[in-house]
């Protein structure tokens, strides 16, 4: 089969994709031949060796690709060939067949695409990890979305309506307010405003009757953390998601005191290592949303598997225009 194949960390470019034999799934895995798999900023850190959790070389990396059992290993009981699955796999996805845990493995509904399956992979897990788990959201509460535009921000507002929550979203760009409001967003906020640190409070004060929001979700850190700490309700909780506007913030403890607030992280990989039953609800409940088509995929481009480094590459250079899809086969 064909897979990219990863010797020696570096960058997209230094890797290839080789003929390598097809592997054998364990007693308690299955093999799947890949329909379609996301390429993530992870995937980036993998490749150049400085994420937290690296396999042992060589590899082919890929997170959570989806597509068709092959074989299963000869402990599953609940899976079987022909069964259409979204995996959770942390590696292998780059290829045309691949390994997964048949517990990490769920079934998708009839009418989801692989394309979309792998597009909902990483942004709807985090997003549902975020609001129910980390942020204890509530039906009625309202919650502000930083970088709402990207793949987390744009399955966070769909989610929110889903709950029976009101949301905000937060974004730099005009051009982008109707993608959010077709998303879920009740308002939006002005991210490129010149004095942030002062100007997000006033608009979420504008609309939240003074109050504040009771939850932020916050995909973009740098100086909007801050200025998103002072747009909080009393008692509110702010989730910390990642940093893809750059800089690492700071928090003075002394405002969370004052303010009755909390800042919690997310690093949703852990869960499916250490909660996996709640993984596996989270999972179940957005494919149940999505058959009900009360949620669609992120807005996705697809590309061919030889076409892996141009897909980093512009998830690395921000130029990709949504989630970067890779297919191993034609369409």
């Amino acid at each position: 089969m064909r897979a990219v194949v990863l010797h020696e960390f570096g960058t997209p470019d230094s890797l290839a994709i080789e003929e390598i034999a097809s592997p054998e799934p364990g007693l308690d895995e299955v093999l799947i031949e890949v329909g379609a798999v996301g390429a993530n900023f992870v995937d980036l850190l993998v490749i150049d060796g400085s994420y937290q959790f690296l396999p042992k070389r060589p590899f082919t990396p890929g997170k959570l690709p989806a597509g068709t059992i092959l074989k299963v290993g000869a402990n599953v009981t609940d899976l079987a060939p022909g069964d259409r699955v979204l995996t959770t796999a942390e590696q292998g996805g780059y290829a045309e067949q691949a390994l997964a845990p048949a517990a990490q493995s769920y079934p998708i509904p009839d009418n989801m695409s692989f394309v979309d399956a792998a597009s909902i992979a990483l942004a709807f897990d985090t997003a549902w990890f975020a609001l129910h788990e980390r942020a204890r959201l509530r039906e009625g509460e309202t919650v502000l979305v930083l970088g709402a535009s990207g793949s987390v921000g744009h399955a966070a507002l769909q989610l929110i309506r889903s709950f029976g929550a009101r949301g905000i979203a937060g974004i730099a760009s005009p051009e982008k307010a109707d993608m959010v409001r077709e998303a879920g967003a009740a308002e939006i906020v002005d991210l490129a405003a010149d004095d942030i640190h002062n100007d997000l409070r006033r608009q979420v004060y504008a609309l939240t009757d003074g109050q504040g929001v009771d939850v932020i979700i916050d995909c973009l850190g740098d100086k909007f953390l801050g200025a998103a700490l002072r747009a909080l309700a009393w008692r509110g909780r702010l989730v910390v998601i990642g940093f893809a506007a750059g800089e690492i913030p700071t928090i003075k403890a002394n405002y969370l005191l004052v303010r009755n607030i909390e800042v919690s992280g997310l690093q949703v990989s852990d869960y499916r290592k250490r909660m996996p039953d709640m993984m596996r609800r989270c999972f179940e409940e957005v494919m149940a949303l999505y058959a009900r088509e009360e949620i669609i995929a992120p807005p996705t481009v697809t590309l061919p598997l030889d076409k892996f480094a141009d897909g980093l590459n512009m998830i690395r250079n921000r130029t990709a225009q949504g989630r970067i899809v890779l297919t191993p086969y034609p369409a």
